[in-house]
This record gives structure tokens, C-alpha cells and sequence, in this order.
């Protein structure tokens, strides 16, 4: 990150901002079974179609799906598969941090209840 223009690190921070979504984070996690319309992808969410296609097409912005018409459907897929490693990268360190706030709280607790216990 240390060479890039300002103008690309605003492409890096416009990349993040559409993962920042958490409905688009559930739409492309639905794509890694594989393709869907709008309407499949839709029903699987609960979202409204107009809703699912706006997501879409900011994701197609970003490059990370790409789609194809076929009749009146238009179909969705990914694009770019290393936003599941970079994800998955995030998710993992999200579960570790977690994890560790967890067993600091119960070491917190298990004290408190020792020194009640005195």
C-alpha cells in the first residue's frame, strides 16, 4: 500500500466500502455455491429483487461478479475469487479477536468470583 497513488488508495478504500455492506457480504457468500438470477438470490435472502440488483451492480462496479443475460434472467457470478480470501482473511481475525475478548472476560469473572469467595 506504501507505493500507491492517493487516487488509487481511494479505489482501495471504494473496494472496502462495498464490502462494508453486510447484505452484499450475504449475496456474494450465496455465489460461492455458484451462479444466480436475481430472483434466486432474492428468495434466498428475504431482499426485494430491485433491491438484490441494485447490490449487484455495485458489486460489478468493484469487478468482483460478473453476469450474463439469458432470456429474461440475468444470471450472477463471481468474478474475482480472492474477495473470499481476503474475506476469509477478515473473518479470521474478527473469530481470533473475539475469542480472546471471550477468555479475558471469563478470566475476569473467574477472579471476581475468587475474591468474592475469600
Amino acid at each position: 500500500m506504501k507505493d500507491l497513488s492517493p487516487e488509487l488508495l481511494a479505489r482501495v478504500a471504494d473496494y472496502f466500502r462495498i464490502l462494508s455492506e453486510p447484505t452484499r457480504l450475504q449475496l456474494l457468500n450465496l455465489l460461492r455455491e455458484g451462479e444466480h438470477n436475481v430472483g434466486e438470490l432474492a428468495g434466498r435472502t428475504g431482499f426485494t429483487p430491485a433491491n438484490v440488483s441494485r447490490h449487484m451492480a455495485q458489486l460489478m462496479a468493484q469487478g468482483m461478479v460478473s453476469r450474463e443475460a439469458r432470456g429474461t434472467a440475468v444470471y450472477y457470478r463471481i468474478a474475482n475469487a480472492t474477495v473470499y480470501e481476503l474475506c476469509d482473511l477478515v473473518c479470521g481475525a474478527i473469530a481470533s479477536h473475539q475469542e480472546k475478548q471471550a477468555r479475558g472476560a471469563a478470566a475476569l469473572r473467574s477472579g471476581a468470583a475468587r475474591s468474592r469467595a475469600r
